[in-house]
């Protein structure tokens, strides 16, 4: 069986519900993965998607800020969210796919919106940033997300961290800008070792290739030639199923569609018993 999920941040997915509408024709995904729904759940536009076909949803959103979103064709078995860091401000859900999906073996999957952090890399004057790294701490310490061997499991979001040298349009001087830090790749890298996961985006774009996700709002114009993105959105395997992630797709296009998030879609397409 191919499954395949894709992960976008969205900027409000009422805003732009006609973009994802667009994406969702083109792409057929059997999951997808959604953040910064800036959405309660009651206002959630459940009608449009139900009429593309997707009819299964877990929701943790609220009014104006953050927000995650589980999309589905398929059926779930169970669905839950989680809160970290002591707020309740909707940045996990995770759905399990099983049998009612035609899988023989079920498999788990989180979507996560990382904190972004704030402007200033410094958590004695930036409380933003303070929680980023409480954020990707309790990721790295929390066993629940450190999948058996056998367990199969996949990660994806906004985790909002651009670990690699290549995940920026320049190392040097990203270096002291949040997302890109030190001690937020070191804090990424850890929870990601922590729980076993592979990093599946790398997998199938080796260093030293760029590979981004985001390009900021400043460059509106000329983001397409200046290309200074960063890598922010992620897609992590466990063990059990790193070896059936068969592709990779980052949808460049759609970050000069009109009105765009600033944010791309991602996809991943895997080959499961």
């Amino acid at each position: 069986m191919r499954l395949k999920l894709a992960t976008w941040n969205i900027n409000s997915v009422r805003l732009r519900i006609d973009l994802v509408a667009k994406f969702i024709k083109a792409a057929r995904p059997d999951v997808l993965c959604l953040q910064e729904t800036k959405c309660p759940d009651d206002a959630f536009p459940l009608k449009r998607f139900r009429r593309l076909g997707y009819e299964h949803v877990s929701l943790n959103g609220q009014k104006g800020y953050h927000g995650v979103a589980v999309i589905s064709r398929l059926p779930f078995e169970s669905f839950e969210t989680r809160n970290f860091c002591g707020k309740a401000d909707c940045r996990h859900t995770s759905v399990v796919l099983g049998e009612r999906a035609g899988l023989r073996d079920p498999i788990t999957l989180h979507n996560f919106y990382v904190p972004a952090g704030g402007d200033e890399p410094d958590p004695d004057i930036n409380p933003k940033f303070a929680h980023k790294l409480a954020f990707l701490d309790e990721m790295g310490a929390d066993t629940t997300l450190h999948p058996a061997p056998s367990q199969r499991a996949i990660l994806v979001g906004d985790l909002n961290v651009a670990p690699l040298e290549h995940d920026v349009w320049s190392h040097k001087q990203m270096l002291k800008v949040v997302s890109h830090t030190s001690v937020e790749c070191e804090k990424f890298s850890t929870a990601l070792r922590a729980g076993g996961w592979v990093d599946a985006m790398r997998v199938h774009t080796p260093e030293p290739e760029k590979l981004y996700t985001w390009w900021s709002y400043r460059a509106m114009e000329n983001w397409r030639v200046s290309d200074r993105g960063r890598r922010l959105d992620h897609v992590w395997a466990s063990d059990a199923v790193a070896d059936r992630v068969a592709a990779i797709r980052i949808y460049k296009d759609y970050r000069g569609a009109e009105r765009p998030s600033d944010h791309v879609p991602v996809t991943a397409a895997l080959e499961l018993d």
